[in-house]
């Protein structure tokens, strides 16, 4: 957890606790769109935001659908019990870690026909547990008011900033300047952002070696060894190519010569979103 002091940041106080809530909400995604990561914003308005997605999704579909949504949970559970309890959700925050406790322990059948009703039709008695802790929070919405609770507290944070859009705006940018890494942030958005065959080709960039200048143009009737097939031109430090694929591989070929450059071979499991 972040050690660092920023101020909560809010545009309304006077609107009803749903509103003071989902606008913390809002806040955070401007902060997060704007590349400012989690050292970078209010821990408490965190533990707002986490709390509120924790209730947002077990309202939905209970703890699995949470669990679900978060493959990664330490970090997420943690701000949601510092968020629970700083509210005075007590009863929520017990709630919560017995089923997050009863959870852990599932076996690897057991999760799956928690998480998927129709995966088993005969339930374990810890995926019965489960279901019916699932219950106890829907009971517990209504006697404990977490979004109020979470509200009064938003409200009620020293230090707390209330802006216009427009103020929350040069906020912001004024935040995001002082960022010392801030266009290489930009860059590893984009290119999570990237469509599948620009990371298809920077990755073949780097297994050659060359730097990436532009992407020119995507050809579906290019001809290679004989057969029409989509390939996408583009510009290195080092000239012109072209990247073909297939279901096995992608291949960089030099658009003068037509030698080979680079090949990467595809696995089930790649995720170009990360290259």
């Amino acid at each position: 957890m972040t050690t660092h002091q920023f101020p909560v940041v809010l545009t309304t106080t006077g609107a009803s606790n749903e509103d003071v809530v989902s606008d913390n909400v809002s806040v955070v995604n401007e902060m997060y769109l704007a590349h400012l990561n989690e050292d970078e914003i209010a821990p408490n308005a965190l533990r707002s935001y986490f709390v509120d997605f924790y209730l947002t999704s077990a309202l939905d579909g209970g703890f699995a659908q949470y669990a679900f949504m978060t493959p990664d949970r330490d970090e997420l559970d943690g701000y949601i019990r510092e968020g629970l309890s700083a509210m005075g959700a007590i009863k929520h925050l017990d709630l919560f870690n017995r089923t997050a406790a009863l959870y852990d322990l599932l076996s690897e059948q057991e999760l799956e026909a928690y998480l998927d009703d129709e995966a088993a039709p005969e339930r374990s008695e810890s995926v019965a547990a489960m279901e019916s802790l699932d219950s106890e929070f829907e009971e517990l919405f209504e006697d404990e008011d977490v979004t109020g609770l979470n509200a009064a507290w938003l409200i009620g944070q020293a230090g707390l900033l209330v802006l216009d859009p427009a103020a929350l705006a040069a906020h912001i940018a004024h935040r995001v300047a002082l960022i010392p890494d801030l266009a290489e942030r930009q860059a590893e958005a984009a290119r999570e952002n990237a469509p599948e065959f620009e990371l298809i080709i920077r990755e073949l960039c780097s297994v050659s070696g060359h730097e990436l200048a532009k992407i020119t143009l995507g050809d579906p009737n290019h001809e290679h060894n004989g057969e029409t097939v989509l390939a996408w031109h583009f510009m290195t430090d080092k000239g012109e190519f072209i990247m073909i694929e297939d279901d096995l591989e992608a291949a960089m070929i030099d658009a003068r010569t037509q030698e080979v450059v680079a090949r990467v071979e595809f696995d089930p499991a790649d995720d170009f979103a990360g290259a």
